[in-house]
């Protein structure tokens, strides 16, 4: 034999042994002629029992993997039939019983005459590959859970054609729609019809473009509600870095303009107080010369009948100046509450008795009370809530000129303070003037002057409370006030 064959074959079954994968060759009869060191590791069997046995019983240890075995084994058999290259991915145990994956190539042996001589098994141990697989779908599964269940964001993703195709059970709790009713529907469904001509657009343009995109926006729910969010959009890779889709999250901050516009709105009546109180104090110099100079002439005997008329209208509208005065310097004030514990029930109803000595509309008003018994009391002063409680009953009697129904109704807020819901079934107020209703100088009324819904806020803010309102047109008006417990 030559030499450099030798060295070959030498060479060659040295590579074969010590390759990192398992490799197996056996005869028609399915008897193993050639092994590797990677099968004797794995079966935790020496060469010298594995060669001559059957290559099922060689592979398997377990006696209970008679199932894989005959899948391993109907693979096997196809293989030998057509002639044909084959794969089995298939499970065998170790020598400490765990399990390992292996990935097997079968290639029949041919002679040059094509007759079957034998089988070449070729395994490729891919266990950790299949712990990093399981691992990641675990994590996948975590993270879809995760996000699944963020109820204070909204997190859906879009494709290329804008349809969406996830959608967290945040966003059914922030939108309304449910998952079924949703998926595969076009995004626009959560904008309005304007903004998803126009910014919906420009906002995909911007990720597609650099990546992501944050923004503010109106979105809206399923009821047609509309609502402001911080939108945050980003783009949505598959492993090639490709764009497959968007990524939505969207913050709900509702709350935050609330009190955002309360803050403003604080300060604005600041402002405006200090101009009122100045205004005031410069109204009533003249005021006061007008009105006595008018109470002198009239206290003459000899004025004519004309003079007399004119000189009593003077006086009534000086009369109207001076209350409008009066309310001006109320709402400029600002006076601490003298704070006593208080059963706010028990404030309510002494309230009132004395709706009767205003003049309310002629039409038949009912009101209806459902107070909590079990309130806790809080602090206050009686004659300040007073005044917030006639002036909302009032305006609730106001608003309803052909009669109608008033519910005054208290509970327990969170058990933090007592709330107070006024409402009626009035004619109701227009979104564009709830905004400004507690405006000084804001008024719906014909005569109103606007000051006393102010004053109303002014007093509660004092009483370290909260004053909100909703409304729809013609089904009515309910006013929310908070307050403390003691």
């Amino acid at each position: 034999m030559n030499p450099f064959t030798q060295e070959s074959e030498k060479l060659l079954f040295r590579l074969i042994d010590n390759a990192t994968v398992l490799f197996l060759y056996f005869d028609v009869d399915g008897n193993v002629s050639v092994c590797n060191k990677k099968v004797e590791y794995i079966t935790a069997k020496n060469k010298e029992d594995i060669i001559g046995q059957n290559w099922l019983n060689a592979l398997y240890r377990d006696t209970n993997a008679a199932i894989k075995q005959q899948m391993f084994k109907a693979i096997m058999d196809d293989s030998i039939k057509y002639r044909r290259p084959n794969t089995f991915e298939g499970v065998i145990s170790d020598s400490d019983n765990n399990e390992r994956f292996i990935f097997w190539n079968i290639t029949p042996m041919l002679t040059e005459a094509g007759e079957l001589e034998g089988i070449l098994l070729i395994g490729d141990d891919i266990t950790e590959l299949k712990e990093s697989e399981a691992t990641s779908k675990k994590i996948d599964e975590t993270l879809k859970n995760i996000f699944s269940n963020i109820k204070e964001y909204a997190l859906y993703v879009v494709n290329l054609d804008g349809n969406i195709t996830y959608y967290g059970m945040g966003s059914e709790m922030m939108f309304g729609w449910q998952k079924n009713e949703i998926v595969f529907k076009h995004v626009s469904i959560l904008y309005n019809q304007d903004d998803a001509k126009t910014k919906l657009p420009l906002i995909l343009e911007q990720v597609r473009q650099y990546g992501q995109y944050e923004t503010e926006i109106n979105l809206v729910k399923k009821d047609g509600q509309s609502f402001p969010v911080i939108l945050n959009v980003n783009q949505f890779l598959d492993r090639e870095g490709t764009l497959t889709g968007y990524i939505f999250i969207a913050k709900d901050i509702t709350e935050r303009k609330k009190l955002e516009y309360q803050i403003f709105q604080t300060e604005k009546l600041a402002a405006i107080g200090q101009l009122a109180a100045g205004m005031a104090h410069e109204i009533n110099n003249p005021l006061f010369v007008i009105s006595g100079r008018v109470e002198v002439l009239l206290g003459q005997t000899r004025l004519a009948r004309k003079v007399k008329e004119g000189l009593d209208i003077v006086n009534t509208q000086a009369d109207r100046v001076r209350k409008l005065v009066d309310q001006l310097l109320k709402f400029s004030r600002k006076t601490s509450p003298k704070l006593e514990t208080l059963n706010i029930n028990d404030t309510i109803e002494g309230v009132l008795p004395l709706l009767s000595y205003h003049k309310l509309p002629s039409s038949t008003v009912n009101i209806e009370k459902d107070l909590d018994k079990d309130l806790p009391p809080i602090k206050g002063d009686l004659n300040q809530l007073q005044e917030v409680f006639v002036n909302l009953i009032l305006n609730a009697h106001q608003s309803m000129p052909e009669g109608g129904r008033i519910t005054i109704k208290t509970s327990n807020f969170q058990n933090l303070c007592a709330q107070i819901r006024i409402s009626d079934t009035g004619h109701g107020i227009s979104p564009q003037d709830i905004k400004n209703l507690f405006m000084p100088f804001f008024s719906t009324k014909q005569n109103g002057t606007g000051l006393g819904l102010s004053i109303c806020y002014n007093i509660i803010k004092n009483h370290n409370g909260a004053i909100d309102v909703e409304s729809q047109v013609d089904k009515g008006t309910t006013f929310i006030i908070k307050l403390p417990f003691a």
